[in-house]
Parts: structure tokens; sequence; C-alpha cells
């Protein structure tokens, strides 16, 4: 567990988690795999399509938080786990998994990680991604309409009715757990260097421990 740092990257819908956690993906290529809490939205096959989408998305409860510190647990432990596999355009968790290899940096993204104690408790370094209000929805709007297939009309309501309170209740007051704050989202290359940096940091001394072992 020691050799592992896990990385938690939250804020707001449309922030630039994303992009952040590609960039550091990006630059440490197979040492990284990456832990989606969307992945982690119930299951609820028990519904119709109709009932589906009418649910709260954007509430904790939403989320099987449980089921992901346990999957978090063993990656750090150094076991593989079968990650579930969320298809938005039914609103409901698929039948697939999807196999997830532990790596010496993970990365946890997620709108409401920090809100979790269980989430929390195991990440190393917790990261808020802080961007304007506009920038997110707009982004929000152009990633459901064109990615998720969902209307315009649709993105806008959602927002207006869960995203927004919902984020106001217990996405922003989770700020005050985060380590670093990066203000300007993906666009902040200063604050990507300083967490690469981190992580390499991290790295290198691992690899100067072995050395030393050896």
């Amino acid at each position: 567990m020691k050799d592992i740092i896990v990385l938690g990257i939250a804020g707001g819908t449309g922030s630039g988690k994303t992009t952040i956690t590609n960039r550091i993906a990006e630059h440490f290529g197979n040492l990284v795999t990456v832990l989606y809490h969307d992945s982690y939205y119930r299951a609820h096959h028990e519904l119709t399509y109709e009932e589906r989408v009418k649910l709260n998305y954007d509430h904790p409860d939403a989320f099987e938080n449980e089921r992901m510190a346990a999957d978090l647990r063993n990656l750090r432990e150094g076991r593989s786990i079968e990650c579930p596999v969320y298809d938005y355009t039914i609103y409901d968790r698929s039948s697939e998994v999807k196999i997830i290899e532990p790596a010496p940096v993970i990365i946890v993204e997620g709108i409401m990680i920090f809100y979790a104690k269980e989430l929390r408790d195991l990440i190393d370094i917790l990261i808020f991604v802080d961007t304007d209000a506009d920038e997110r929805i707009l982004r929000r709007i152009m990633r459901d309409v064109k990615e998720r297939g969902r209307s315009l009309d649709s993105v806008v309501t959602q927002y207006l009715t869960t995203v927004k309170p919902m984020h106001e209740a217990f996405v922003e007051p989770t700020k005050r757990y985060a380590d670093i704050i990066v203000p300007k989202g993906g666009k902040n290359q200063v604050a990507i260097d300083m967490i690469v940096n981190r992580v390499q940091a991290h790295l290198d001394r691992n690899r100067e421990s072995d050395e030393g072992r050896a």
C-alpha cells in the first residue's frame, strides 16, 4: 500500500476534472489507473426507463460508495477489480464489467468523491477543480448532447432542477477538504505541473527505496 499514491480529483460538473485526469494519465502512461465515480451509479433494473429518467443523479445517494470504497481498497492492496459499467443512454448500470488493474498511481475522479468519508479516507491527495458556473454548464450541455445523446431541453431542465441545487448543497462545500484547489480547470498548466511533480517525487522515492533494498 505504501508504494501506491491515490489522487482524488473532484469538482462540479464540467469543471475540467477529466481534462486534468487525462493530462496526468498521459504523462505517466501505464503507471496510472483511473477509477470513475460515475461507474458506481446505483443499478435500478427494477424501474422503467421513464422512472429512471426522473431520478436525481446529482444526490450523494445516487452512488454505490460502499462498493467503490471496497474496489479502491483492493486496488491499493495490489488486486485487480471488476468495475461496473454505467450506460448513460438508458440511465442504468449495464450487465458488463471492466477489469481494472492496480498501478503505482491511482486517480479517483468524480463530482462527489470528497462528500463520502469512506472514499476520502482512501485518497492521499485531494484535488478540487474550481471553474466558473457559466463555463461548467456550457461544457455539460456540449457533453450530454454530443456524447450521451440527450436533448438540449432535458439537459437544461436537469441542470436547473437537480445539478445546480445539488452542487450548491453537496459539491461546493467539499472544497474545504481539498489539499489543492485548481482554478481555471484543465487550462491551469501551472497547477497540472505541480501535481505531476508531486507524483513524480513519490515515484522517485519508491524507486530509490527499492534500489536500496536490492
